[in-house]
């Protein structure tokens, strides 16, 4: 019996059912993939494409391509709501798509609630499109004087955008930024002594200032005010400091995690609704809560799409599961990585040409589909 598979969103956790869309087809089902753009790009590979070790099209998918050549259909557009009671997804326009089985995969934004000026210039590290009009405006304006760069939050992502910040500007020959973190805890805080203490050491030796356990509470046009009361000068802020869970879900009314996630089983399932699916960062899984990397996204596609055909032709399920410890390589800028495996680490040269390497062959896998 035909049946048509819905997938909203075309990111890392979808990349394995994406493929093989003409395998579905083959065994008579419809599929409809809905995605805000024809593109979809890496995180991983973000910051590099900021630092200039990377080109927009070295770290995207083209979606659409992917789709269509396989004779699905691809409809480039956001979506608004979820309707579970009557299985359709809500577009923007209006539109409304209905279902079979729905695979949920819309991803992530910015936890932002800092208020701020309208001429305030601000850059969230996602969408990574963001990045890209990052590139371009500090390309412009580094040429023609010394900026005050605010970076909110204390993360990997903070560490990440600093270090590339600097090689972009030593690339184009530009004014190198006066550079400033502000974490609300402990820079780094999820992480070891070790680790923060000399990913800490290599961004201050690259003129990298860190203001730890004093968060911005406001974004003036040319400053930024701390909890504290002090000011400082900020020509432009780039906002780090987390991500949360698409606000579709909640605007949904589909049962969610703590963290506003769609709640999923240990089958990537929405026990409330069995035909919803989901993964990446949109979902709350509630076996072991996971943080939000594109690894766990990746770790999910074989097993979201044998559940997504299995719930299309009501088979047997199987379990996801998130796996062991993963790798974990900081891109700290001007080709230098730092290395995290269990307790292992180590930082340089080799440990970012190891991170190259890892998301050129990902990317390389994908990118034949288009």
């Amino acid at each position: 019996m035909k049946k048509r598979l819905l997938l909203l969103g075309g990111g890392h956790a979808h990349l394995e059912t994406i493929a093989a869309i003409h395998t579905l087809k083959k065994r008579g089902h419809e599929i409809l993939v809905v995605s805000p753009s024809r593109y979809h790009y890496y995180s991983g590979m973000g910051p590099g494409m900021l630092g200039g070790t990377y080109t927009p099209e070295e770290i995207r998918f083209d979606v659409a391509s992917m789709v269509s050549r396989q004779g699905a259909t691809f409809i480039e557009e956001k979506a608004k709501s979820i309707d579970a009671s009557k299985r359709e997804v809500v577009l923007q326009s209006g539109e409304s798509l209905s279902y079979d089985v729905l695979s949920i995969n819309v991803g992530s934004c910015v936890a932002d609630g800092i208020p701020q000026a309208k001429e305030a210039q601000i850059f969230p590290v996602k969408p990574i499109e963001k990045m890209l009009r990052l590139k371009e405006t500090l390309t412009r304006k580094t040429r023609q004087k010394c900026l005050s760069i605010a970076i909110a939050g204390g993360g990997p992502s903070s560490a990440e955008v600093a270090g590339n910040i600097i090689q972009l500007v030593d690339r184009i020959g530009g004014h190198q930024p006066d550079i400033t973190i502000y974490s609300q805890a402990r820079f780094l805080s999820r992480f070891s002594e070790s680790i923060k203490i000399r990913v800490k050491e290599i961004l201050e030796n690259k003129g990298v200032h860190i203001v730890e356990k004093d968060a911005m509470v406001r974004i003036e046009p040319d400053a930024v005010v701390l909890k504290s009361g002090c000011n400082f000068p900020a020509d432009i802020v780039v906002s780090a400091t987390g991500v949360r869970p698409s606000p579709v879900i909640e605007k949904s009314d589909l049962p969610t995690g703590p963290d506003h996630g769609l709640r999923v089983n240990r089958y990537l399932q929405c026990s409330d609704h069995p035909e919803i699916f989901g993964g990446g960062d949109c979902i709350y899984f509630e076996k072991r809560p996971l943080s939000k990397t594109g690894v766990y996204a990746v770790r999910q596609n074989r097993p979201l799409l044998h559940n997504l055909t299995a719930s299309l032709e009501e088979k047997p399920l199987n379990a996801f599961h998130p796996g062991t410890p993963y790798l974990l390589v900081f891109n700290l800028g001007s080709g230098i990585g730092y290395f995290k495996k269990n307790g292992f680490t180590f930082d340089g040269k080799l440990a970012f040409q190891i991170k190259n390497y890892i998301d050129r062959r990902f990317m390389k896998r994908y990118q034949k589909l288009q």
